[in-house]
């Protein structure tokens, strides 16, 4: 599993524009139909809210690809 951390400046961000940010896809469009197509989790749980807000402390997880927020 690839893990990738990525530093939070502000409260928090949206789940679709993380995806975009890390490099996972090219815009925050291409975030949301990743979200939509149901292989996105936070903490273990299925996330389908494309603009779910993510935190500190989370942890975002898409196929293979596992990402800390800190």
């Amino acid at each position: 599993m690839q893990k990738t951390t990525f530093e939070l400046t502000s409260e928090f961000v949206e789940l679709n524009q993380l995806l975009k940010l890390v490099g996972l896809c090219d815009s925050g469009g291409a975030g949301k139909n990743i979200v939509a197509s149901g292989v996105v989790s936070v903490d273990g749980k299925q996330e389908l809210r494309k603009t779910a807000k993510i935190r500190t402390g989370q942890t975002v997880t898409v196929g293979d690809v596992q990402i800390s927020v800190a």
